[in-house]
């Protein structure tokens, strides 16, 4: 990584450590609101549906564990 994106990266995350818990979940929920804009925007879709596919697609591949659910 080149010394720029080093100090960007140190600059940025120095700037996320000065957030309050309730800025910082602002900023992710606001990062999310953005995100979904953008994937509207690219694929065409409606907030609804762009929601449910985006919901479907992170529980694609997720199985319920057996082991998982042993004491």
């Amino acid at each position: 990584m080149s010394a720029l994106a080093t100090f960007l990266r140190q600059r940025a995350d120095d700037d996320v450590k000065r957030l309050t818990a309730a800025e910082r979940i602002r900023l992710a929920l606001s990062l999310g609101d953005d995100d979904l804009r953008l994937f509207c925007a690219a694929t065409g879709l409606d907030t609804d549906e762009a929601r449910r596919r985006l919901v479907a697609t992170r529980q694609h591949g997720r199985h319920f564990s057996a082991s998982a659910a042993r004491p």
